[in-house]
């Protein structure tokens, strides 16, 4: 991935020269911005000149350079121009757009800083920022989608301020991806009239694009290649043992190492196996200890992770929590750890310096099969070694099988003893596994990464924005069906699933037949379709599902005892499945069916067949899947998003788990980050959609406290949704958040007290999480909750066994009725108490009613919640405890 060119110092708005109402004069430009990175300590390579020279008289390029080449500065200059013609009244936008939200959010602060918050903004599905600035990062979807609306139906070129006058796409590889390269290729299909930067360090031939795109514009195609790599690169195919490999590299200085793995299991299991050498001295020890500080480890991987860098060992990966990863950043910026076990992407958007890249395969799983590394993916990775400003040299080390490692040590130990060599019973690779060699090091080492592959896809999504252009629709989809890159068999399937989707829109009333004239054909008109109702105005650039979860209310019942769970439900499946959460939860609840189906002597083979049908839980299915098969036929353009219900922050809160309960209770430690981004998504989403109609006490009480969940977990990823909101211009201001987020400064953790209506939803899961409990009779767990109050597993269960004695197993109710908010009683410091007297200072006073079979109501937990201690552990935490009657 594409990390961060460190920026010259001062904003690019003083360079740019004054309107004249005339076209920016080129050799001004390239002057102002030459002057402007010299000024703040870059001076431009001379790849860089060539491309800039090229792009400020008008022509496209191709920056195929290698990575740290400086292609970022490139397209700085290129955003400089464009808003430099666009002050001029001369162009429209101009576009930059890349494969990850997380990148396109980092290229916005960079951009903010160059040109102010008032000329940039920023689409990616879920976020909208100054849309209408003249600077716009997007993902490549968004940019798509804009291109399919934009595109000019009359020959005619687009012109005013919403033209799309250049695009800067980043990492133009992604045009080859089987799923998303469609998104890639649609703008040069559809943007004639736009001026194209397209970069990559591993394009490969592009002969074919440079000359697809000279015919399709009529603009002049430069590619400027071949650049020289500023910090060279060596390559070697190790066969020593890996431990002995790493301490090699760190003891000759040749360290920082990222050492590659292709799964996140792997790379921690590679970490806790270096545990065992001596990565760092007492002094370095020393030094990682007090670079660390007071950062807060949460349990689970957090406790692993510290344990690794206190001995000079990061891990880095995306399904870690984003503080651990910008931590990890951190200390390697600053020397300390010579060691980083990561997956091949190296980390998403990483910004450290590697002096080394040490791969452990050259074989991974593409999600369908084991297969040889391409030798794009293994140049993109090789090209991260090498520091430019730190290193004169890189370097990339493979290592060799294991088996061929494991012989060749044994062929040392034997010596020049031929007998002990005879004895050598050589191990082979494992049965049925992608092996690779030496020579498969030495071909992707030496190859050229492989031509890009078109893999356009139509969708409704794509129909529906063509048909919604002024002019002939059906024309517009004819160019795209005959101008797209695949081949002829290729698009004549492209061809029937046009067919198949406009016969869908017909049913569904939203398309018609019409007729435009044309004298050119006998009968003086040719057939033609038209939308015949009004599209939503971002209906393919934001949440598809948004308007499905807001109508989806309506079928709420806001009285109901479980109405904001319903909501939340209801959000959950619009979102993205969080599949490591999904198939945790599936799993125990097939170990759960197992248990119960064993108990009632169900034979083995119909034990596995009722287990096919066991899945993770997913509320209001029955209510909101035949509810969005509706929705679907009056509105197609969702026709191609797919439901999906789910329980995460359902399953959370009806079973009062805190983060680290749920990251226990499905075994996730390794994607915390998957878990939190999720939790992040959803309360943008909880927060944004739902009606004010449905935002109940309840519902703003689970907002609050999912807000404060995230937060208190990670506030990074809520930090900078709302800087997103609220970007600022003061420079300075801008370099000193830049400089926090890089170190992998933590902010301020707000005491879990601080927000009432949050801390009210923990103290009452708290409370209902001990209803579940003793409700199992899981008097054991509940006595590790409560043993200091002195409540440990026996007083709980002498406690509630009146109660199981005289109403039997099922005495203690946990469904929807049980946790009505009519059951618990909340009290604050002052108010009056059952007996007359007041709630103590820094105290509340709280009565969880219990649900009893009997329906009589009169057992309950009443607690204390000491707000200062609870402030202090960052949870809940209670002071007295008593079971029993009231």
């Amino acid at each position: 991935m594409t990390t961060t060119t460190p920026r010259p110092a001062g904003t690019l708005l003083p360079h740019i020269p004054a309107p004249t109402g005339k076209a920016p004069d080129p050799d001004v430009l390239f002057e102002s911005f030459g002057t402007w990175a010299s000024d703040g300590g870059r001076p431009l390579y001379p790849h860089q000149e060539e491309a800039l020279l090229e792009l400020m008289t008008g022509s496209h390029v191709i920056l195929a350079t290698p990575t740290g080449s400086g292609k970022s500065m490139v397209a700085m200059g290129a955003q400089f121009a464009a808003l430099a013609a666009n002050r001029s009244g001369r162009g429209g936008r101009t576009y930059y757009t890349a494969p990850l939200k997380a990148l396109v959010s980092e290229k916005f602060f960079d951009l903010v800083a160059a040109f102010g918050s008032k000329n940039v903004g920023m689409m990616t599905g879920d976020s909208a920022v100054n849309p209408d600035a003249p600077i716009i990062c997007c993902t490549a979807e968004i940019l798509a989608n804009l291109a399919l609306r934009q595109a000019r139906n009359d020959g005619g070129p687009l012109t005013g301020d919403d033209a799309i006058a250049q695009v800067v796409m980043d990492e133009f590889h992604y045009y080859g991806d089987p799923q998303r390269g469609w998104a890639w290729q649609v703008p040069l299909l559809e943007l004639p009239d736009t001026q194209f930067l397209l970069m990559s360090a591993t394009l490969g031939d592009t002969t074919k694009l440079r000359e697809d795109l000279d015919e399709r514009t009529g603009r002049d195609v430069a590619e400027v290649a071949g650049a020289e790599r500023p910090v060279p690169l060596e390559f070697a195919y190790v066969v020593e043992p890996l431990p002995d490999t790493i301490q090699e590299l760190v003891e000759t200085h040749r360290a920082p190492v990222y050492v590659v793995h292709f799964t996140q299991k792997d790379a921690v299991d590679r970490a806790q196996a270096l545990l065992s050498m001596k990565l760092a001295d007492k002094t370095e020890k020393e030094a990682i200890t007090a670079e660390i500080g007071a950062f807060r480890f949460g349990t689970g991987f957090g406790k692993t992770l510290s344990k690794f860098l206190r001995a000079g060992i990061g891990v880095h990966h995306a399904g870690m929590l984003p503080k651990y990863r910008r931590l990890v950043e951190r200390l390697t910026q600053k020397g300390l750890l010579k060691v980083v076990c990561g997956t091949d992407t190296l980390g998403v958007g990483i910004n450290v310096p590697i002096r080394t890249v040490l791969l452990t395969s050259l074989v991974k799983f593409d999600g369908e099969r084991m297969r040889h590394l391409t030798a794009r993916e293994f140049h993109q990775i090789a090209g991260r070694a090498g520091r430019a400003g730190f290193d004169t040299l890189g370097e990339v080390l493979v290592m060799a099988p294991e088996h061929v490692i494991e012989n060749r040590k044994a062929l040392l130990k034997a010596g020049d003893d031929p007998k002990k060599k005879k004895k050598i019973v050589r191990k082979k690779a494992p049965s049925g596994a992608v092996n690779w060699t030496d020579s498969t090091f030495e071909r992707l080492r030496d190859a050229d990464p492989e031509p890009l592959t078109s893999n356009f896809t139509v969708s409704h999504a794509m129909v529906l924005n063509v048909l919604a252009r002024d002019g002939d629709p059906v024309a517009a989809m004819r160019h795209l069906l005959t101008a797209n890159h695949d081949t002829e068999a290729v698009q004549a399937k492209h061809v029937r699933q046009v067919f198949r989707i406009y016969r869908s829109l017909r049913q569904s009333g939203v398309v018609e037949r019409v007729r435009i004239p044309d004298a050119a054909r006998p009968a003086g008109y040719r057939p033609s379709a038209r939308l015949v109702v009004d599209l939503p105005r971002d209906f393919a650039l934001n949440q598809t599902l948004s308007p499905f979860a807001l109508a989806a209310m309506d079928l709420l019942d806001v009285d109901s005892p479980t109405h904001a769970l319903d909501v939340v439900s209801v959000i959950e499946a619009t979102l993205d499945d969080p599949r490591q959460v999904l198939f945790g939860q599936q799993k125990t609840a097939r170990g759960e069916a197992i248990a119960a189906m064993k108990a009632e002597g169900i034979e083995y083979d119909e034990r596995m067949e009722l287990l096919e049908e066991v899945t993770w839980p997913k509320p209001l299915q029955d209510l909101l899947e035949p509810a969005f098969a509706t929705y679907k036929q009056s509105n197609p353009w969702v026709a191609d998003a797919e439901l999906s219900c789910k329980s995460v922050v359902r399953d959370m809160l009806e079973k009062a788990m805190t983060f680290g309960e749920l990251v226990s209770a499905y075994g996730l430690e390794r994607t915390e980050g998957v878990v939190l981004r999720y939790l992040a998504d959803a309360f943008r989403a909880v927060r944004q959609v739902v009606p004010e109609e449905h935002r109940t006490e309840d519902v703003h009480e689970v907002i609050e406290w999912l807000g404060e969940l995230v937060r208190n977990v990670d506030s990074s990823l809520l930090d900078e949704w709302e800087r997103l909101q609220n970007p600022v211009d003061d420079d300075a201001d801008l370099v000193v958040e830049g400089e926090l987020a890089d170190a992998g400064a933590e902010a301020p953790a707000r005491p879990v007290t601080g927000n009432p209506r949050a801390f009210r939803r923990l103290v009452r899961n708290a409370m209902f999480r001990r209803v579940e409990l003793a409700a199992r009779e899981a008097y054991e767990a509940l006595g590790s909750l409560d043993a200091t109050l002195g409540m440990d597993a026996d007083a709980w269960a002498d406690a509630l066994d009146p109660l199981f004695e005289e109403q039997g197993d099922d005495a203690i109710g946990i469904g929807p009725e049980a946790r009505a908010a009519s059951l618990i009683t909340i009290l604050e410091p002052g108010a009056e108490l059952p007996d007359g007297s007041r709630v103590p200072d820094g105290t509340w006073w709280v009565r969880q009613v219990l649900d009893d079979a009997d329906g009589n109501r009169d057992w309950a937990i009443t607690a204390g919640v000491d707000l200062a201690a609870s402030d202090e552990a960052g949870q809940v935490m209670l002071r007295a405890l008593r079971v029993g009657t009231i």
